[in-house]
């Protein structure tokens, strides 16, 4: 498949955006999307699905326990808490540095007693009330290039909430996956062990009948032994996968063992995708906050540049001032406009040079940071699209090898039941049968991790326009 032109026309970092924070002094700009996306996805792509609902994508498993586990999940996950918690002050920042732009008025109130002047001797008593303001005028963008960083930094956190919640919902997905396959696995042990007990017991008996030698009983009471020995082991992994659960869900654990008890039924058949949409890249969150970090640290470097330059600031007040002495009292107001100051730094001691170097050091750290994160979320996309290809091309096989081992074990155990056949072979037939049983299972949880690892690669269902839809606050999660 050739990544549609579409994708080529994503400016995620064009030149516009960046020239309207770029500061004074050249800025290196980051490789576009166009440059760092393959032209086309060297994975083969699965067929006969739809690539729509990824927002519905636990349901189309048709597995009703994981929707509910996701959920439980993602609601008692410390990960996406912490995510909100950064929009919380990310916010808090925006509404800092949009207070900045505007006038800042206070209210002052104070009283006094005393002698002022030693040719009126008399003490007085002084009482005043009145607003003060002070406003800087942003004749050169540093206020506004900190705005700028902030609502950037502010829409990052943002996505960084929905990138925590589809990491949260891929890591319970693939834990209930684990504990069901680890419960496929138990009842192959289970159904195993019952088979080699019930060899155990009829060679038992014929050998104290003389039929058979007492090596074969031996062989048959250690195959036994073997067999109970791998469903005790089973048993233990899917109780520790069980718990895993619990701890990740924060569900009560009787409640995940009735949940895996219902679903002892084969892996649930996972949803086929037919094709990547145009817009894959730029959907995911961890690209669209890595990408709002980098207009952010261009706006710091805006603000950074413009510490040099002037500062002009305005001041006024105006005030009621009552004034008392010897029994007489007398009020009156004042008010001022002024001063208007004009600031400009000319020796710090390198203070601000420095400043601008550490925030054109962020800002080529940001683009170093966001041209990874592309790189690396197509190896993502690619390499969940092989594995995914690669099991789809391998379940013919699996099922034919289970069906065929089936059919020669229980021929061995015939001719075995009947005297024809040794015990040697029938214990041979079955390790090859147990093999192909585990490794269909083993199959159907690769495949269905694969299918989770490409959700999670394609963005899980998240769009920019979730961006700016704000985020529920940590309290109301």
């Amino acid at each position: 498949m050739t990544v549609p032109t579409a994708i080529r026309r994503l400016p995620l970092l064009a030149a516009a955006l960046l020239a309207g924070c770029a500061a004074p002094g050249a800025l290196e700009r980051p490789r576009p999307l166009a440059e760092l996306a393959p032209s086309g996805w060297q994975a083969p792509l699965p067929h006969a699905g739809r690539p729509d609902a990824l927002a519905r994508w636990w349901e189309s498993f048709g597995d009703p326990e994981l929707a509910a586990l996701v959920q439980a999940a993602q609601a008692a996950s410390p990960t996406v808490a912490q995510a909100l918690g950064r929009i919380a002050a990310a916010r808090q920042e925006r509404t800092g540095a949009g207070a900045a732009l505007l006038p800042r008025v206070d209210g002052t109130a104070s009283a006094s007693r005393g002698i002022s002047t030693p040719i009126f001797p008399t003490p007085a008593t002084t009482l005043s009330a009145g607003l003060q303001a002070s406003w800087e005028a942003d004749l050169f963008g540093r206020l506004d290039a900190g705005r700028t960083a902030a609502q950037e930094r502010l829409q990052g956190a943002r996505a960084g909430w929905h990138d925590a919640r589809v990491s949260v919902a891929a890591e319970a997905a693939n834990a209930w996956f684990s504990l069901r396959a680890c419960r496929a696995l138990e009842q192959v042990a289970r159904d195993d062990a019952a088979s080699r007990a019930e060899s155990a017991r009829l060679v038992q008996v014929a050998a104290r009948a003389g039929l058979q030698s007492a090596a074969n009983a031996a062989l048959a009471d250690a195959s036994a032994a073997d067999g109970a020995l791998r469903l005790a082991q089973q048993e233990a992994r899917c109780a520790v996968e069980a718990k895993a659960l619990v701890q990740l869900t924060a569900l009560p654990e009787p409640r995940i063992l009735a949940m895996a008890a219902g679903a002892d039924r084969p892996l649930p058949e996972p949803p086929a995708i037919d094709a990547l949409p145009a817009r894959l890249l730029a959907q995911r969150p961890d690209l669209y906050a890595a990408e709002r970090e980098v207009l952010a640290a261009a706006a710091d470097v805006t603000g950074a540049d413009a510490q040099r330059l002037p500062r002009i600031t305005l001041g006024g007040n105006v005030a009621r001032v009552r004034f008392a002495a010897g029994g007489d009292a007398r009020d009156l107001t004042t008010w001022s406009l002024g001063p208007l100051q004009v600031g400009l730094p000319l020796l710090d001691g390198g203070v601000i040079a420095a400043g601008r170097e550490a925030a054109r050091a962020r800002y080529q750290t940001a683009v170093a940071t966001y041209q990874a994160r592309v790189r690396q979320a197509v190896r993502e996309v690619e390499e969940a699209l092989v594995t995914l290809d690669s099991t789809r091309r391998r379940e013919a096989d699996a099922r034919r090898a289970v069906a065929g081992l089936r059919t020669a074990f229980t021929a061995a155990e015939a001719r075995w039941r009947s005297g024809l056949g040794s015990l040697g072979d029938l214990e041979e037939q079955r390790r090859q049968a147990l093999s192909a049983l585990n490794t269909q299972v083993a199959l159907q949880q690769e495949r269905a991790g694969a299918l989770v690892a490409l959700y999670r690669a394609a963005g899980g269902g998240w769009s920019r326009e979730d961006a700016l839809a704000a985020a529920p606050r940590p309290e109301s999660r």
